[in-house]
């Protein structure tokens, strides 16, 4: 199936729109705004403190198994792919640090991984809406963490299907055990769960 050039410049326009919005309201309301297929995702809930707590985990974590060259990286900005029309930003991005050197976005094709911590407020962003879009863009690894059942999930190898770019391989954790994302094993001990 093509898309019409007026569906795509209409989409273009629509996106852009909503970019705008995200942009003018980050300083100004509380929370973290992302774009995606379905329209703008407000998680308006400040990350409690497990939240922060496993994602300051799992990146220390990351960085004593993975090579200098490098990060799991916390901060902005976003990863963003304008013609998909999707932007998130991850809890965590593995990244290369050469692949930073960027003005705006980061280039989603140019993380390595992408780990997110369960938000309690908004669970089905993490489990529903990032499935789908991350292998959408093209990032080879997601990795769920969620403080609510003490359990996650590695997912990889991502293939067409019919709906899209899906993972293939989905292997399922519980706090406490150890993991292996792409190359690097690390464990799950001692992560924080919600009240």
């Amino acid at each position: 199936m093509t898309i019409a050039p007026d569906d795509a410049r209409r989409d273009a326009r629509l996106y852009q729109v909503m970019r705008d919005f995200v942009s003018s309201m980050d300083d100004t309301l509380p929370g973290k705004f992302e774009i995606t297929k379905e329209g703008i995702v407000h998680d308006m809930m400040a990350p409690a403190g497990p939240h922060e707590l496993t994602t300051l985990r799992v990146r220390k974590r990351l960085e004593k198994v993975m090579p200098e060259e490098l990060v799991a990286h916390t901060g902005t900005p976003d990863v963003e792919d304008a013609p998909e029309g999707i932007m998130r930003h991850p809890d965590v991005m593995v990244i290369a640090e050469v692949d930073m050197e960027v003005e705006g976005s980061f280039a989603p094709r140019t993380l390595i991984a992408a780990v997110e911590v369960v938000s309690r407020s908004n669970p089905d962003n993490d489990w529903v809406s990032k499935m789908r879009d991350y292998p959408l863009l093209g990032i080879p690894l997601y990795v769920i963490f969620d403080p609510r059942t003490g359990s996650g999930a590695v997912l990889s190898d991502i293939h067409p299907t019919p709906n899209g770019p899906r993972y293939a391989t989905r292997k399922d954790f519980l706090y406490g055990e150890d993991i292996t994302i792409g190359e690097w094993t690390i464990s799950t001990d001692n992560l924080p769960r919600y009240a």
